[in-house]
Order: C-alpha cells, then sequence, then structure tokens
C-alpha cells in the first residue's frame, strides 16, 4: 500500500510507523498527501497532523487495537475466494435474516457465525443481512456508532474473517448483506473531522452535526461514502447494502449521494456478474427513492416498510404510543398489507412492487428500542407471534427476520455499548433515559447498556432450538420461509385480505394459497375451504368451513377446480 490520505485541514502531514518513526509526505492538489515507504499486509501506521499524535487512516480497513489505535494494512489478495459458483442474489423477494454477529454465537464472532451457517441453510433463508460491523468503540456494541467505517470490527475478527464468512455463506447458497451507517459517527475515536470538512454545522441529525454532502469539500466527502459502499463489494464480495437512516442524510446537490452509490454499485455488478442491491431505511414514506433517476428517484432496489410491524405490533401487544398511535385495529394490518407503507395519494406501480417493501414483525430496532429489548412473544405471546410470523413471510413484501425469532428465543436484546470512558458512560445512560422515559418507562425499567451482562444476556441459545416449545416454533417458521420459497410467482401475486374485527380473525389470499388467523381465545369456523399446508394448532372442517381452535393459524392451498383432495398436516 502506498500512503495517501486527505487531510485539507493540516498543512504537514507525517506517516507514523509501528516503531515511531515518522515520514512527511508530499502535499498533492485538493488537499491530499501522499508518500513514504510502501506499506504491506499487516503493516501498522497511522497519520500524525501538524506535529500532532498519530492518528488511524480514515479509510483504515484493519484497527487490531480498535479504535484509538494504529491502523494495519489488510491486503484482500491474502484471501483465496472459493465462492465462484455463487452468481449473487438473483432477485428480492426471498426470506432476509436479520443478524447480529456479537450476539448471534457465543463467541461473538464470524468464524464462530460459520458453524450456525446449517441452521439458515435448513431454515431456507436467501440472504443474512449484517449489522454493522465497522471498527466501533469497546469490545460490544450495535454497530450502529462506527467510527472507522472500513474496517471489520477487531472483536469480530477483522477484516480476514468477514471474508471467511461471506466465502462460506456464497458456499453454502446465501448471500450477505451488509448494513452501513453514512449519517454520523459514534462518540468515541471519531477522528475524521480533523482530517477534513466530513460535517457541517448547519444540518444537524440526533447524533451530531450532519454530513457535509453539499458545502465546502464535500466532493470528497461523497467520494469517501461512495468509495466505502463500493470497498465492501468488491474487497469483501458483500452482495449489497442496506443503508442506514437515510432521511439524516441531507444533499441538496443534483444527484443525491445514494444515487451517486446506486451507480457505483452498478459498475461492481457488471464488472463481476453478481448483481448488487440497494436497501434503505428512510423516515418518510414516500417512494422516492424506489423511483429510476430519469424519474427524479434514486434508483435503490428496496426499503424498509415499518407499516407492518406497527399494525402488527399495536393490535397484538395494545400498545398505542409513539409511532402506534395510528394503528391498533386488525382492519390496519389488512389496510397495510394491501397498500403497503405508503403516505396518501401514493400507490405501487408495475415499476415498484411489493417486494421493494422490506417488512418484517421483529427487527433490531423494534425490540431495542425497548427498555428491556423485549421481543414479541414476550410482550404477546407466542401464538400471536407465530401469526404475526405468518402475515410477514406469506405477506407481498419481502420478508425479514430477526435472529432468534424463528424459535422464539428466551434471550432479549436490549440496547448494549462499552466505553472504557467514564464520563460518556454517564451521557450514554442519561440520553438512554432521555429518550425512554417520556414515552412512559420509569428509570428502574431500563437496563444499564454499559453493563456487560445486559450484552451477555442477548446472547442466543442454541440449546433452545432442540426443545418445546422452541422446537414447534422453528418448525412453524422453517415450513414458512419453505413455502414462501418454493410457491412460483408468490412475489409477484395480488393480495386479499379480509378481517373480523370482533371475531379477530384474519384471512389472507396469495395466488392458491390462503393464510387463516385466528387470534381469538374460542374456535373460530372461516368459509375457505383448501388443502392444509401447515399449522400450529387443531383444524377441523365443519359445514364448508374451516374451522380454527382458539389462537391457531393455518395455511391452505386453494382447489384449481371445485374438486378437493389431500389429507391434513399439523405441527402439533
Amino acid at each position: 500500500m502506498r500512503p495517501r490520505v486527505w487531510a485539507p485541514r493540516a498543512d504537514r502531514v507525517e506517516l507514523v510507523l509501528a516503531d515511531g518513526g515518522r515520514v512527511e509526505l508530499e502535499p498533492r492538489d485538493g488537499g491530499w498527501f501522499e508518500g513514504g515507504p510502501e506499506l504491506g499486509h499487516g503493516d501498522r501506521y497511522g497519520y500524525a497532523l501538524d506535529g500532532g499524535p498519530p492518528l488511524p487512516d480514515p479509510r483504515s480497513r484493519w484497527q487490531p487495537d480498535g479504535v484509538h489505535g494504529l491502523s494495519a494494512v489488510d491486503d484482500p489478495e491474502t484471501h483465496h475466494w472459493t465462492d465462484d459458483e455463487w452468481t449473487g442474489l438473483e432477485r428480492l423477494g426471498g426470506t432476509i435474516y436479520e443478524l447480529h454477529v456479537g450476539t448471534f454465537t457465543p463467541e461473538g464472532t464470524l468464524d464462530a457465525a460459520i458453524d450456525r451457517l446449517d441452521h439458515l441453510v435448513d431454515l431456507g433463508v436467501s440472504a443474512v443481512e449484517l449489522l454493522p460491523v465497522a471498527e466501533a468503540m469497546g469490545e460490544r456494541g450495535w454497530g450502529y456508532d462506527g467510527v472507522d467505517l472500513w474496517a471489520v470490527h477487531h472483536a469480530y475478527g477483522g477484516p480476514a474473517a468477514l471474508r471467511r464468512f461471506v466465502d462460506a455463506a456464497h458456499r453454502a447458497g446465501i448471500g450477505v448483506l451488509l448494513d452501513v451507517v453514512y449519517n454520523h459517527l459514534g462518540p468515541e475515536g471519531a477522528y475524521l473531522d480533523r482530517f477534513g470538512p466530513y460535517f457541517i454545522d448547519d444540518h444537524s441529525t440526533p447524533w451530531g452535526p450532519g454530513v457535509n454532502l453539499d458545502g465546502p469539500g464535500s466532493t470528497e466527502v461523497r467520494r469517501f461514502i461512495v468509495d466505502n459502499g463500493v470497498h465492501w463489494c468488491a474487497e469483501h464480495h458483500i452482495d449489497g447494502l442496506r443503508i442506514d437512516a437515510t432521511h439524516h442524510l441531507r444533499d441538496r446537490g443534483p444527484t443525491h449521494v445514494v444515487a451517486e452509490l446506486v451507480a457505483a454499485l452498478d459498475v461492481v455488478g457488471r464488472g463481476d456478474g453478481r448483481r448488487r442491491w440497494t436497501i434503505v431505511e428512510r423516515e418518510q414514506a414516500e417512494l422516492l427513492p424506489l423511483r429510476a433517476p430519469e424519474h427524479g428517484g434514486w434508483g435503490v432496489d428496496a426499503r424498509w416498510g415499518d407499516d407492518l410491524h406497527h399494525a402488527l405490533h399495536a393490535h397484538l401487544t395494545g400498545e398505542r404510543d409513539g409511532y402506534y398511535a395510528p394503528f391498533g385495529a386488525l382492519a390496519d394490518v389488512a389496510t397495510v398489507l394491501r397498500r403497503g407503507h405508503l403516505p396518501p395519494g401514493e400507490a405501487l406501480t408495475p415499476d415498484v412492487a411489493p417486494e421493494r417493501l422490506v417488512t418484517c414483525s421483529q427487527n433490531h430496532d423494534q425490540i431495542g428500542n425497548r427498555p428491556g429489548g423485549e421481543r414479541l412473544h414476550h410482550l404477546a405471546g407466542i401464538r400471536p407471534a407465530m401469526a404475526a410470523a405468518a402475515v410477514v413471510i406469506l405477506g407481498p413484501g419481502t420478508p425479514l427476520l430477526f435472529q432468534g425469532e424463528e424459535w422464539a428465543a428466551t434471550s432479549r436484546f436490549p440496547f448494549f455499548c462499552d466505553t472504557q470512558d467514564a464520563d460518556l458512560a454517564d451521557r450514554i445512560r442519561a440520553g438512554r433515559h432521555a429518550e425512554l422515559e417520556p414515552l412512559g418507562w420509569s428509570p428502574d425499567d431500563i437496563d444499564d447498556p454499559l453493563d456487560p451482562s445486559v450484552f451477555a444476556a442477548a446472547r442466543l441459545d442454541w440449546d433452545e432450538p432442540a426443545r418445546p416449545p422452541h422446537r414447534e416454533v422453528h418448525d412453524w417458521y422453517r415450513a414458512l420461509v419453505h413455502l414462501r420459497r418454493s410457491e412460483s410467482g408468490l412475489g409477484a401475486t395480488e393480495v386479499s385480505v379480509e378481517v373480523d374485527e370482533g371475531a379477530r380473525t384474519l384471512v389472507m389470499r396469495r395466488g392458491r394459497l390462503a393464510l387463516l388467523v385466528n387470534l381469538a381465545e374460542v374456535e373460530a369456523a372461516l368459509p375457505v375451504q383448501g388443502d392444509l399446508v401447515v399449522a400450529n394448532g387443531p383444524v377441523d372442517e365443519r359445514a364448508g368451513a374451516t374451522v380454527l381452535s382458539p389462537g391457531c393459524t393455518a395455511v391452505l392451498r386453494l382447489p384449481s377446480t371445485a374438486t378437493r383432495c389431500g389429507g391434513r398436516r399439523s405441527l402439533d
């Protein structure tokens, strides 16, 4: 590697070597500095600005000693790829599995996660979506406080471990998406602003100043973001990016930076023959990100749609605070299934298919942004959570599952982080209280995010899937995921939904499948008949109707003619 760094705020830049030696770099046009000796894989180095202490490389690929240590050279050619037969994710619509590396296994590493890929293959998911892996403060955290955005967190095993994981996933037939955060940096180890104008004062986010996408010096800041996305996909064979909170990426230029990133990833995909996907999180419900650039959009492939989660959660738990306020009726679930996560006046069109909305009944945000990180089944019970999963997995969107959901994991997923800075730790605790107390939770309800036991309790227990009731839940999820995968054309099929608010029943039809849900504590007779595919409770036929036991959910295959045949199958 030839040392090179953008540092327009410095008059003099020195390369600092592992032995403490310093070599002054030559200034170049546009605020760049370069020179010094060629560095090889594993060599440690940093940059000193105007005689100051060594700082990590803003584009560091490897921080073996964390956010305050020297950078290390990572040569991607040291990995021998074995995924030649992987042709990439062909389409959206398959089930995505959201995975947090630190709590997915007891070891909390990417290498340990490789040993659990067989579980994901058996479950039938099409892709895993890794929560952010960028280098962040301490040894544990969610990943959304990254500061070295090009480096893989040292506690997860560094960049070599990420390549091993992606390689193994591809060999197993599973794609890998990566959650990336460009809207802010974490509170510790954020040195970017010392090098250049990465942030701008006239725009703020909940985490500090906004990213400079349209002010003086923004050309290189935009290039930093676009190059970062290309780095993950080219050097680590990542199949696509989920871009966090794009509503906090203010960009008043003619082309939004996300649209630039999409175009750059298209080039990567054409180069190696593997399509790269982009999914955005955006607070606003408009379809702008999904529109083609020639129609004023960004050209992304999909957007998270939270309304289905909100409608299911509000009805099943009875919670009505905050963003749950507009929801609560079972009819709201039906409305979202028909319309998607859209504002009034907008509708899905042929160029914006339903599968371009990523939907869920649980995800890291909705579980973790509670004082104790309770999962849906902790709040509503296992049977209602299984019903919600069926609505999502067989619904019109691209379904997303959160790790452990597929067996009703006992472990919770509260917010957790790690720092040795006592003042910062106190500010984090105070901020957590300020965020949650207005929603009705007292300080005694809120887990201490700095307590190591909170992190430890979030780890999955891999003995659970073999034990009841977790085994039955896992069988349910597996059947649904495989059904979605095997049912030809399900992603493009129109959805028909009928609800009975008083009886608390829902019938969703898609093609030849009918999902029947009984949320009541008494049996329900629904005027739909077909071959039973799977159920999580006793199902019977009576007088031209399918009778569901209390709390039962079932999937039927509707007859193509008036003649019925076939037997019954239940998980019970």
